[in-house]
C-alpha cells in the first residue's frame, strides 16, 4: 500500500479567552475567531496543537517508504504527507471569495497534553494552554527573542501578559537556515482555504515540515507536532466570526486526526504469457482476501481480470481460468462500508496497481485503518478508452489483535 496513516499521540486547544485553561482530553479541537457583544468586548481566538509519535514517523519513512538520504525527502514529487482533521462543527465560514484560511506550522518546542476539558469547573491547568507550554506556572510560551526561524503572533507589540492578554498562544517555525530546506524553495508551512460551499475537513500538505524535521533542519529531538490557526485572527468585526471545530484523538467517533503518508510504489514487471485486458465487458475479482485481518497485518491483494465474453476458439480447458493484467491506468480505493466514505481515494500517483509475473496487485497495511470496522475495495480501470469502477463484493474487516 502506498498510503499509510498514523494517529496522534496528543492534542489540545489553546484559548486566548481562557489563557490558563488546558483541554488535553477534550473530544474537540478548535481554530476559531470570536467577537463578543457583552462582558468581553475584545475579539478572541483559539488554535490547536496536534502531534504524532516520532518513532512511528521514522518507521514509515525508513521501513515502509525506504528513505535513506535527505535528497530523497527533497524529491517531493515521489511522496506526500498530509495532516488530516475531520470537521465536527463549522459556523460563520467566510462567504467572500477569499474564504477562511487555516495555516499549519511546526511547533518549536515540546509541550504537555494535560487532562483538561473545555470549561471544566474548576478549569484544568495541568497541560499546555495559551500562556503555558506544560502547565500553569511552568515555562511560558516565548513572546520575544525567538531563535532563528521561529516566531509567534498576537495583537500588538507589547509582550507583557499583565497588560497584553493576547501574548502567547504557541511558537512555531516559519523557515530554516539549513540549505536543504530553504524556506523559499521548501516552505515549512501548510495552508488550506475554506469557503461556504467547500468540504470543511482539513487536508493540509505538510510534506516539507516532515522533511525538515527528519533531516534536522528544524528542531527534531522529538516531533513537536503542528499548530493550526486561522489567518487573520483577532478581527474587530462582529460580522466575521468563523469557527472550525475538529474531532480530536479523544473522540468517540471514527474520525480522529491522522497523518497520512502517500508514496509511489508502482512497479510493472509483466510476463509475456499474460495479456493485458483491452476489451469490455470484463470480469474483475479480488484474490487473497480471507475477509478478516488483524490490525498488524500486511496483505497483498491480487486482482484477477478476464473478458466477460471470451472469443470463440477451440480449446480443451476453461477460458475463465486464464488471468489478464488490468491496464497500467488502474487504481484502487478503500471505503468504510458503514459510512460509505473514502478512507483511501483513487490517486493516479499513489494508488496505482502494480503487476508482476502472476498478475495485477496492490499492498495494504491494515494498521493504517481503524480496527473493528468493515471496508470495501474498489478498482478503477481504463479499458478500451472507457473508465470503469468495479466494486463486486470486495469486503474485509480489520480486527484488534
Amino acid at each position: 500500500m502506498a498510503v499509510y496513516k498514523i494517529f496522534p499521540s496528543k492534542d489540545t486547544t489553546l484559548y486566548s479567552l481562557f489563557p490558563n485553561m488546558n483541554t488535553g482530553l477534550d473530544p474537540i479541537m478548535e481554530a476559531t475567531q470570536t467577537s463578543f457583544t457583552t462582558n468581553e468586548p475584545s475579539p478572541q481566538s483559539s488554535r490547536f496543537l496536534v502531534t504524532f509519535d516520532s518513532t512511528e514517523i521514522e518507521d514509515v519513512l525508513e521501513n515502509k517508504m525506504g528513505v535513506s538520504a535527505s535528497a530523497q525527502l527533497q524529491d517531493t514529487s515521489s511522496y506526500e504527507v498530509n495532516l488530516q482533521c475531520f470537521i465536527s462543527t463549522a459556523t460563520g465560514v467566510d462567504i467572500n471569495p477569499t474564504g477562511t484560511l487555516l495555516e499549519a506550522y511546526y511547533v518549536s518546542t515540546n509541550w504537555s497534553m494535560g487532562t483538561g476539558q473545555y470549561l471544566d469547573d474548576p478549569i484544568s491547568t495541568d497541560g499546555a494552554s495559551w500562556y503555558w507550554v506544560n502547565y500553569s506556572g511552568s515555562t511560558a510560551w516565548t513572546t520575544a527573542g525567538f531563535p532563528t526561524g521561529v516566531t509567534a503572533s498576537f495583537t500588538g507589540s507589547n509582550t507583557d501578559r499583565d497588560t497584553n492578554p493576547y501574548a502567547g498562544g504557541g511558537t512555531w517555525y516559519t523557515g530554516s537556515a539549513n540549505s536543504l530546506w530553504d524556506a523559499d524553495a521548501y516552505p515549512i508551512s501548510a495552508s488550506q482555504t475554506f469557503s461556504y460551499s467547500t468540504d470543511k475537513d482539513l487536508n493540509a500538505t505538510v510534506t516539507n515540515i516532515i522533511g525538515a524535521w527528519y533531516t534536522g533542519a528544524i528542531s527534531n529531538d522529538v516531533f513537536n507536532g503542528f499548530i493550526v490557526k486561522q489567518n487573520p485572527e483577532f478581527v474587530f468585526d462582529r460580522n466575521y466570526q468563523p469557527e472550525l471545530k475538529y474531532f480530536s484523538v479523544d473522540t468517540n467517533t471514527i474520525y480522529p486526526p491522522a497523518l497520512q503518508f502517500s508514496w509511489r510504489d508502482f512497479t510493472w514487471s509483466t510476463s509475456s504469457t499474460i495479456a493485458v485486458l483491452d476489451t469490455l465487458p470484463a470480469l474483475v475479482s479480488l484474490n487473497e482476501n480471507p475477509g478478516t485481518f488483524h490490525s498488524q497485518s500486511v496483505n497483498i491483494f491480487r486482482v484477477n481480470a478476464a473478458p466477460k465474453y471470451p472469443p470463440r476458439v477451440w480449446t480443451t480447458s476453461s477460458w475463465y481460468t486464464t488471468n489478464y493484467y488490468l491496464p497500467e491506468a488502474s487504481y484502487y480505493a478503500i471505503k468504510d462500508l458503514s459510512t460509505n466514505e473514502y478512507v483511501v481515494e483513487f490517486d493516479t500517483q499513489f494508488t496505482q496497481l502494480s503487476a508482476d509475473t502472476t498478475g495485477s496487485y496492490f499492498t495494504l497495511y491494515m494498521n493504517g485503518l481503524q480496527p473493528e470496522r468493515y471496508y470495501q475495495v474498489l478498482i478503477q480501470s481504463t479499458i478500451g478508452g472507457n473508465t470503469m469502477v468495479y466494486d463486486g463484493g470486495y469486503y474485509f474487516k480489520v480486527i484488534n489483535g
